[in-house]
C-alpha cells in the first residue's frame, strides 16, 4: 500500500509560480511511474504530468501538451518526495491537483489508469 501527502497549494497571482509537494511513504518499491492530475469542476479530468520511477525508463517525463515548458515534474528518490513546479500560471490552472503513484509502467498513468491517488491541494490564480 502507497500513502501520498500533497502540499504546496495555495493562491497565487497570474504569472506567479507554485511548487507542489508529495510525500510518498509505503510500498514504494512496486512504484513504476508518478504523475499529478487535476480537475476543475464540470471538467474532465486532466493529467498534468508524469514521470516514470522504476526499470530502464526511471526520470522519463510527460506532459499535457498547453503546459510544456511551463511545469516541470520531479522526484526527490532520497526524500521520496514528488514535486510539481508550476511557472507562468493562468488562471484556467484554478482546481484541485491529485498525485498519483501507479505499479504499472508510465503508459498507465498517461492513459488515465492512476493507481494510488494523494488527498488533493488546491491551487488558486487570481489576476
Amino acid at each position: 500500500q502507497v500513502q501520498l501527502v500533497e502540499s504546496g497549494g495555495g493562491w497565487v497571482q497570474t504569472g506567479g509560480s507554485l511548487r507542489l509537494s508529495c510525500v510518498a511513504s509505503g510500498s514504494m518499491f512496486k512504484i513504476n511511474a508518478m504523475g499529478w492530475y487535476r480537475q476543475a469542476p464540470g471538467k474532465e479530468r486532466e493529467l498534468v504530468a508524469a514521470i516514470s520511477t522504476g526499470g530502464t525508463s526511471s526520470g522519463c517525463t510527460h506532459y499535457e501538451d498547453s503546459l510544456t515548458g511551463r511545469f516541470t515534474i520531479s522526484k526527490d528518490n532520497i526524500k521520496n518526495t514528488l514535486y510539481l513546479q508550476m511557472n507562468s500560471l493562468e488562471r484556467e490552472a484554478t482546481t484541485m491537483y491529485c498525485s498519483t503513484a501507479c505499479q504499472g509502467p508510465m503508459a498507465m498513468t498517461t492513459h488515465g489508469d492512476f493507481g494510488a491517488r494523494g488527498q488533493r491541494t488546491q491551487v488558486t490564480v487570481y489576476s
